[in-house]
């Protein structure tokens, strides 16, 4: 070997060994976040461009299962969108929204209720077990744990839940399975309804008494103005959360309101991510700094201090991200 090859060689060795000390750092970072969420049930609404595109939801969905082998207790909540958009165009069904809600005609329930549960719930619990067997697909159809009554009456088939059973979905994550729901439940008038996924997550993460719940969507969390991508509020405290109902965009509604539900009922806290940067569930979890916006319970410990230190080295990391 040449002297240029040694010195290559070892210059190679160097950059390795760089890189396996900023992993070990990074594994180091994460160990206490590890210790403080093994053994705690956490909320995870899917949904958005993670869930369309094959690379982003394949690393979604190896993300939960690392969740679930650390020793989370994951479950997933789904919408699903653009799948049903895109199918009900194929039909000739028109697509409206209210205030972030599709209106929902019987029609429009058929096409919601083959495409959730018929299509998306089916490629993610596959997506999930090829890593073993792991996940079982859900509606609120399902041992009817799921009860929900129409919402508006111009929103069609729209419904609330009403009430969640926690008989199944707890005997699932007690014996080490991952539930994933398609929003969609059942009536007492034996009727289906669409329900907004965010909502039914909010909904869920209450009934089961989790200990988070995690919004993934298509945006980097809450703006305090959106049109400014600098004002994003990295945490915020209930009573914050609901005074900025007010001001937030239809399609956020739902997910703080669901937020703000969860928390009422005495989830921890909720946190709203960009689904489509890759691993944001895992660098909201285990880091100190975080990705998105944390909203938490008003007597919450979280000092000026730390907030000052997560917002500065989040703004790091995505800068970071952006070269």
């Amino acid at each position: 070997m040449s002297e240029d090859e040694k010195l290559s060689y070892l210059e190679n060795i160097r950059a390795a060994q760089a890189a396996s000390s900023g992993l070990a750092e990074v594994l180091i970072e994460a160990l206490p976040w590890i210790k403080q969420s093994t053994g705690n049930t956490m909320v995870i609404k899917y949904g958005g461009a993670a869930m369309i595109d094959d690379k982003l939801r394949a690393d979604v969905m190896s993300d939960i299962v690392l969740m679930k082998i650390i020793g989370l207790k994951p479950v997933i909540v789904h919408g699903g969108g653009n799948d049903i958009t895109e199918m009900a165009d194929r039909l000739g069904l028109p697509t409206e929204f209210v205030d972030g809600m599709r209106v929902t005609t019987p029609e429009m329930m058929e096409v919601v209720k083959m495409v959730l549960i018929g299509k998306v719930n089916q490629e993610l619990v596959a997506e999930m077990n090829t890593h073993g067997h792991l996940a079982v697909g859900l509606n609120g159809a399902d041992g009817h744990f799921m009860k929900a009554r129409q919402m508006q009456k111009e929103l069609g088939m729209v419904g609330e839940v009403t009430a969640v059973d926690t008989t199944l979905l707890n005997d699932l994550i007690d014996n080490d399975y991952i539930p994933v729901i398609a929003s969609v439940a059942l009536g007492d008038d034996g009727m289906s309804y669409n329900i907004n996924a965010d909502l039914a997550a909010g909904e869920i993460a209450a009934a089961i008494g989790a200990h988070k719940v995690i919004f993934l969507t298509d945006v980097d969390g809450l703006y305090a103005d959106f049109e400014d991508k600098t004002s994003l509020i990295f945490r915020l405290n209930l009573t914050e959360a609901k005074e900025a109902m007010s001001s937030v965009s239809s399609g956020m509604i739902p997910k703080i309101e669901a937020c703000i539900k969860a928390l009422e009922a005495g989830v921890p806290r909720a946190h709203i991510l960009n689904g489509t940067i890759p691993h944001s569930l895992l660098l909201e979890i285990f880091t100190n700094e975080g990705v998105g916006t944390m909203i938490m319970q008003d007597d919450d410990s979280y000092s000026p201090e730390e907030f000052k230190a997560a917002a500065l080295n989040s703004l790091a990391r995505k800068l970071h991200m952006s070269d």
